[in-house]
């Protein structure tokens, strides 16, 4: 019983607008920290989905040692772009500015998330942004910054489409009948990598019909160009979320720990 994971759930992290941004804390076994930490992002396309869906990684990784953070975001039905990366960058800042008391180091913070939730996390990891984009969702005397990104499926460009039912376009749902191409500009992590640009591992399946398998490629062909220290995994014949399927979970949180490992 002495090496379980300790879980907090529904821990207030910052404000999210209006209302509280709660979040689930997994802290490793007693002696078995690393000094480091993952804030986990879920998706959803920006308009569903909750921090409970990345609860099996917040296991897994805060086994290997990691302090791991699954965040909620207020969801593009609640709040346009950029609420979203408002809040995962409140995220991060609470980690930095909790580290003491979490016992590992603020300069050795990671951030993981698929789908949405992987476009949320390499948004994360640009050190120019639209200084919108940090909020004051709480704890704003820290850095938002990260060491280190891990992408699983994202999307690499928020695509503006003419004549399209927000309904059914996630992009325009996310950012805004009034968003205008520049603003989606800003919102798209391959076109706005710069040389700067943390380590990144990208995981990706080959079959994915949400998010196409050239949005992961070419973010990997422009971090290389970029000498940006970057890995591309792809899951041969596999759909959007494989990782939900028994074992492939396990295959995914084996990379991230390998690669967070290395680079944070």
């Amino acid at each position: 019983m002495d090496k379980l994971v300790q879980i907090k759930d529904d821990i207030v992290i910052g404000s999210a607008g209006s209302r509280d941004l709660l979040a689930d804390l997994f802290l490793p076994p007693e002696g078995e920290s690393n000094d480091r930490a993952i804030l986990l992002v879920h998706g959803g396309g920006w308009r569903e989905g909750e921090k409970e869906q990345l609860r099996g990684y917040g296991i897994l990784l805060a086994r290997e040692g990691f302090v791991c953070l699954c965040t909620s975001y207020r969801l593009s039905q609640e709040a346009v772009w950029p609420a979203q990366i408002q809040d995962v960058k409140c995220a991060i800042r609470y980690l930095k500015a909790n580290a003491n008391e979490l016992h590992f180091d603020p300069k050795r913070i990671g951030i993981s998330g698929n789908s949405a939730g992987g476009h949320l996390a390499l948004m994360a990891g640009l050190k120019s942004f639209d200084k919108v984009f940090e909020g004051e969702g709480g704890n704003n005397l820290e850095s938002s910054e990260v060491k280190a990104i891990c992408a699983i499926y994202p999307p690499a460009q928020i695509r503006k489409y003419d004549n399209t039912d927000p309904i059914f376009d996630a992009y325009k749902a996310l950012m805004g009948k009034d968003a205008q191409k520049d603003d989606y500009d800003l919102a798209s992590p391959l076109l706005q990598i710069e040389a700067d640009f943390p380590p990144t591992a990208l995981i990706h399946g080959s079959s994915d019909t949400v998010v196409a398998l050239s949005d992961s490629t070419d973010l990997y062909s422009k971090l290389s160009e970029l000498n940006v220290p970057a890995e591309l995994h792809i899951y041969s014949e596999e759909e959007h979320a494989f990782d939900s399927q028994s074992g492939y979970g396990r295959s995914v949180a084996a990379i991230q720990n390998l690669f967070f490992n290395k680079y944070l």
